[in-house]
């Protein structure tokens, strides 16, 4: 089954390419680098709760703090809870234990 990524599930648009990137901009969770890949997501498509400024509910999205009490209530974020804790590396909120996990990923899959 494809996992799909925060764009794609909740249709937004803001994609490059995306029939709303003229009006309301790339959103920034599809360009990082930082954590692409993290939970199979392209950019930080699959935790796009780590990343600021993003344009959810129709308002751009502040701090992390502030925005994670709203994400912990999306259905997306539930659909990736779901499905990643299946996986023994677990799920997590935090930039930080994702950025961990992520990177803890990449080195067994390079390694094989």
């Amino acid at each position: 089954m494809k996992k799909l990524n925060c764009w794609e599930y909740m249709k937004c648009g803001r994609q490059p390419g995306g029939e709303k990137e003229g009006e309301l901009g790339i959103c920034p969770v599809t360009l990082n680098e930082d954590l692409d890949g993290a939970h199979g997501g392209i950019g930080a498509g699959r935790v796009c709760w780590a990343v600021v400024g993003t344009f959810c509910g129709g308002t751009v999205q502040g701090t992390y703090a502030k925005k994670l009490k709203d994400c912990t209530m999306c259905d997306f974020m539930a659909l990736v809870k779901r499905e990643e804790s299946l996986d023994p590396l677990g799920f997590s909120t935090a930039r930080s234990d994702i950025e961990k996990t992520h990177k803890k990923k990449k080195r067994n899959t390079s390694s094989k």
